[in-house]
């Protein structure tokens, strides 16, 4: 998302002035005008849309289930957590879906790396979230004690976007055009570096 704002900028003809928030901040630090744009791994939710305008989608993905790597059975669909102790990441949509599947042993988490450092240790049996930075996660960190859960089917396949303050017509029309101008060059090769389909 650093690079995708990246290019987006470059392509509108704005500077940015890049801060890192923890996820559960970043919608009441756009809403008391700390920062201007949301760009993060946030999916486009109606309770969201209420607080705050979403851009054009910049990459849509569901849910992933990470396991231990040895042991444990495999989880098909987001109603199989139940029973298991599953870790999520504090303001995400997540964990709103794992409450809907009646999943009651939740545990929130800071962030994504938490959450695995636990599941390795046995104090979760799986983590539950963004499927795509489980993935790289995974890979860059050579964890060898986790999988990611190749068999499991998200309940639903949302959309990632850029995030603007209620009513900012003029910046979201801006990035809504750097989007559709970007989408199938500039964003794609984005992607394919990072190893997103």
């Amino acid at each position: 998302m650093v690079d995708i704002m990246k290019a987006i900028a470059i392509d509108s003809g704005f500077q940015i002035d890049l801060r890192v928030i923890p996820f559960g901040a970043l919608i009441p630090c756009l809403t008391t005008n700390k920062i201007d744009i949301i760009s993060a791994a946030m999916l486009k939710t109606p309770a969201r849309a209420k607080v705050v305008d979403f851009s054009d989608p910049v990459y849509a993905y569901g849910a992933g289930i990470v396991v231990p790597a040895r042991g444990g059975k495999d989880y098909r669909r987001i109603e199989d957590l139940r029973g298991t102790a599953v870790g999520v990441q504090v303001g995400t949509r997540f964990y709103d879906q794992l409450k809907t599947a009646g999943v009651e042993q939740v545990k929130v988490y800071e962030n994504l790396m938490e959450m695995l450092g636990d599941l390795s240790v046995g104090r979760i049996g799986a983590a539950y979230g963004d499927a795509p930075i489980f993935t790289y996660q995974i890979a860059q960190a050579r964890i060898q004690s986790a999988r990611v859960a190749g068999e499991f089917q998200p309940p639903s396949i949302e959309d990632v976007c850029l995030v603007v303050r209620k009513g900012d017509a003029q910046l979201l029309d801006r990035l809504n055009k750097s989007i559709r101008r970007l989408k199938s060059a500039a964003l794609q090769s984005i992607f394919n570096r990072w190893g997103l389909r």
